[in-house]
């Protein structure tokens, strides 16, 4: 009977030290997720990712994921200079003709068991140093019509490119591009490994091999996408560090904003991006200063963004009031931009008084378009009725849901002053394929820089690209803009070439084929742990110098 008694003591014993090893343990991870967590940066993609290729790197979503993944010859800072990124240093001649990039020495794609044969390891650490030939291989691909890269058009102004040796890259374009460094920071310009990439063919877009500070991990499509920090990678601060400093990236895929704003005011993700009217009232001011109940635990960036938002008449439409200039200009003057920002916007915009060049770039004038003039909207209106006969003039207007207060708002101005307007609410997708094919008399449209050069934006009115072919959707045609607009790709001297800019943006408002609405800003709300978050007018996401603190 003792020892049974013995027996069950040390049985019970065992259990209760086993059940406390599991506590301790379990106790131990937890802290550890806990104490690490201050290295995981997370943010939400209500928009999901379509690709981790950065051949299709089109849609900011896509952008701000492959920034992190990979690295191309040149990169911008957050003052829009061009900077080295794997190019160590570069040479301009025969006219600005010629690029020769210097490769930096030593940088190596992220680790994969692929790169074993090229290296002789067998070993899923196996990795190699990019050379001249990758970027050949890169640049060739955007060009290759089975690929369909959406940006092939980037190579558009490329004669032909070579890799004089591993370290050398030569690009010679067909004419001067003075915005060429400019273009080739796009992420669609980065460098891949081509073994990798025939290996996985059309799903690299999920298997992504890169450069960048960080390494994909895990992607689990519009549920999570998680990276690591590259042990590896090449890029130091200012101080000697290695970067990147945070440990992982951490995406969730909530598909609305008011969602991921309710998960940001939780604490559970660490940043957001832009200013919906699902939560604008709920933190920000009509002014545009955060809240007091916010103010302890979030801070605001806020800057200018190369993105101008505006309305768009299709000039070679059949419809009488379309074609009239009168109308289109008092369209524009019929409403206050300033009064539309401060109440729709809760003050983040800057009022579209200048052309369609956004206050940031050279070649910007805020003196070149419409003020609000009400009084002259009405005459212009009147002249109209009287020299048509059409004493109810009539114009449809197209946007989104998403931009319908802003149409509702310009509708209820213009008709004070004798206009009416119908406002058409349709999909993006279906407004995105109509306004591209001219089936839209007049549409809610806006233009985010690809590059950061004025001529990315009155590329809009050079006759040769006339949607669906390229992105002149007013079909808006001007022979002495067009010879402005080529003679600016000659100019060397950037003073001359901005006068150039501004005097073809002058030449569009006079016509006012469009009604620029407001330029946009860049707002990103962050928690107050985070440090090291520029801002930066392409609204690119910057996190390889991001801390996180407890």
């Amino acid at each position: 009977m003792i020892k049974q008694i013995i027996s069950n003591t040390k049985q019970v014993s065992f259990y209760v030290l086993a059940i406390c090893l599991i506590f301790l343990l379990s106790s131990c991870k937890q802290n550890e997720n806990t104490n690490r967590d201050h290295l995981v940066f997370r943010y939400n993609e209500h928009k999901n990712i379509g690709s981790l290729d950065p051949a299709f790197s089109k849609d900011l979503a896509d952008i701000w994921a492959t920034n992190q993944l990979f690295n191309g010859l040149v990169q911008m800072d957050d003052s829009l200079n061009v900077q080295p990124a794997l190019a160590e240093s570069w040479e301009i001649s025969d006219s600005a003709k010629r690029y020769r990039f210097k490769l930096k020495s030593g940088v190596t794609f992220h680790k994969h068991h692929l790169f074993s044969t090229s290296t002789g390891l067998n070993n899923r650490d196996s990795t190699r140093a990019v050379n001249a030939k990758d970027f050949v291989y890169s640049f060739n691909r955007l060009l290759d019509p089975k690929v369909a890269s959406p940006g092939s058009w980037v190579m558009g102004k490329v004669d032909r490119f070579y890799a004089e040796n591993d370290s050398v890259f030569t690009i010679e374009l067909k004419q001067p591009f003075p915005a060429f460094l400019g273009l080739l920071t796009m992420k669609y310009c980065s460098v891949v490994p081509k073994e990798i990439v025939e290996h996985y063919g059309s799903d690299f877009r999920s298997n992504a091999i890169g450069t960048g500070p960080f390494k994909l991990k895990r992607w689990e499509e519009n549920i999570k996408l998680v990276m690591r920090r590259n042990t590896d990678y090449f890029e130091m601060d200012k101080n000697g560090d290695k970067l990147p400093y945070l440990e992982a990236i951490s995406i969730t895929f909530l598909p609305d904003k008011q969602s991921e704003f309710l998960q940001f005011a939780q604490g559970n993700i660490d940043f957001v991006s832009g200013l919906d009217a699902s939560y604008k009232d709920e933190i920000l001011t009509s002014e545009g200063q955060l809240k007091e109940s916010y103010k302890n635990d979030v801070n605001m960036i806020r800057g200018p963004y190369l993105n101008t938002e505006y309305l768009a008449f299709f000039m070679e439409s059949e419809v009488d009031e379309i074609q009239s200039e009168k109308l289109r200009k008092a369209v524009n003057m019929g409403f206050d931009r300033q009064k539309m920002i401060t109440y729709l916007r809760n003050g983040i915009g800057i009022p579209a008084y200048g052309g369609f060049i956004p206050k940031g770039l050279p070649g910007y004038d805020s003196e070149i378009g419409y003020s609000y003039d009400p009084e002259e909207a009405k005459r212009l209106i009147q002249d109209y009725k009287s020299e048509t006969g059409n004493t109810n003039p009539l114009i449809t207007l197209t946007t989104t849901s998403n931009y319908l207060s802003f149409c509702e708002y310009i509708q209820r101005e213009l008709q004070k002053i004798g206009l009416e307007i119908n406002v058409d609410v349709i999909p993006a997708s279906s407004l995105k394929d109509l306004k591209a094919n001219g089936q839209l008399n007049f549409f809610r449209a806006s233009w985010i820089a690809d590059y950061p050069d004025a001529e990315n934006y009155l590329s809009l009115y050079y006759s040769e690209n006339f949607a669906p072919n390229g992105p002149n959707y007013t079909h808006f045609t001007s022979d002495t803009f067009d010879s402005l607009y080529k003679a600016a790709y000659l100019e060397t001297d950037s003073e001359a070439r901005a006068h150039l800019y501004t005097t073809m943006d002058s030449l569009v408002m006079q016509s006012a084929p469009i009604v620029p609405l407001y330029y946009d800003e860049v707002v990103r709300f962050t928690r107050k742990n985070i440090e090291g978050l520029g801002i930066n007018a392409t609204n690119l996401l910057e996190l390889k110098k991001v801390r996180k603190s407890n």
